[in-house]
């Protein structure tokens, strides 16, 4: 089984994150977070990775910290649990609807990471959630995961389904860059022979 379980801690947080690549999609999010945890579920659950997130944070000064370092930490746990990922194919891309919102995610799992966000959501708060923290999220996961990751908005005027179709658009791409391609066996994805 592909998995990963780390600790992060700084002086702003103390966040736990054990996943499995290779799982059901079983999830237990716990940062204080109501909004994210929800985000947070949507991700494990459509990637088919299996999730455990706990984090304590600064959030008497507001929720920035808990939700960045929870991206950093997600990355890491799956760049490691992703090891030299001989024999996945490496590529996904999802075009999610969800409601009114219509979100388009690609992604390389290319240990070069890069962040393309197009996605203006409508609304500065989502009940005390402050969506300008979704962007952050994905910037520190791709960042520490080592993915490329294109996410697009096409169409949405509910800030809550834009959100969420972004979160599941990402878990749908993961679930197939992380699959293994039965047609490559153990080689590594890459003419460089290393990613």
């Amino acid at each position: 089984m592909r998995s990963h379980t780390l600790t992060r801690k700084t002086a702003e947080t103390d966040i736990s994150v054990s996943l499995c690549l290779d799982g059901s999609g079983a999830y237990d999010m716990a940062t204080g977070v109501g909004f994210f945890d929800h985000m947070l579920d949507q991700l494990a659950r459509h990637s088919l990775i299996d999730m455990t997130v706990k984090a304590t944070g600064d959030l008497h000064i507001d929720d920035h910290h808990t939700v960045e370092d929870t991206g950093i930490a997600i990355g890491q746990a799956l760049a490691a649990a992703l090891g030299d990922k001989r024999g996945i194919r490496r590529y996904g891309s999802c075009l999610l609807p969800m409601d009114d919102a219509l979100v388009r995610c690609a992604l390389d799992l290319s240990a070069r990471p890069f962040l393309v966000w197009n996605v203006d959501i409508p609304t500065q708060k989502i009940g005390t959630f402050d969506t300008e923290l979704v962007r952050e999220f994905f910037q520190a996961l791709a960042t520490h995961g080592g993915i490329t990751l294109h996410i697009d908005l096409l169409h949405g005027v509910n800030s809550h389904h834009i959100v969420e179709a972004a979160f599941k658009a990402v878990a749908r791409a993961l679930r197939d860059a992380v699959e293994h391609d039965a047609r490559k066996g153990d080689a590594i994805p890459s003419t460089k022979g290393a990613l």
